[in-house]
């Protein structure tokens, strides 16, 4: 299989979306930019917390930063996103192809049970 992402880009984005916080920002961004105050808000802790947060996010390609006047507006970048999820998606198709054929397996073996008893 062939992905798009690179094996240690997968990693940072993955460590990056281990925090419950960071998966909350990410999250408030896929509906719509947003400037670091309104980030923090939800969460209690300080600007310079939610901002270490941004940083790992940022590194790892799933969010962009811009400054606009005084403020810093952080955008999701959605291309990142989607890269990971087609990572993702991958694994589900072959998870859920696993399951059918053990499912069919399941079904035959419940029918010639049921013949044998007969």
């Amino acid at each position: 299989m062939q992905y798009p992402l690179s094996s240690e880009k997968l990693d940072v984005a993955f460590m990056a979306l281990a925090d419950a916080t960071r998966r909350s920002i990410l999250a408030r961004l896929t509906l719509g930019d947003a400037n670091v105050m309104d980030l923090a808000a939800p969460f209690s802790m300080s600007q310079p917390a939610i901002t270490k947060h941004l940083n790992v996010l940022e590194r790892a390609g799933l969010i962009s930063r811009t400054k606009v006047g005084r403020l810093r507006r952080c955008r999701a970048e959605r291309e990142a996103i989607s890269e990971v999820t087609g990572w993702l998606e991958t694994y589900r198709q072959a998870l859920t192809a696993n399951f059918q054929r053990l499912d069919l397996l399941l079904e035959t073996m419940k029918k010639q049970e049921k013949e044998n008893q007969r």
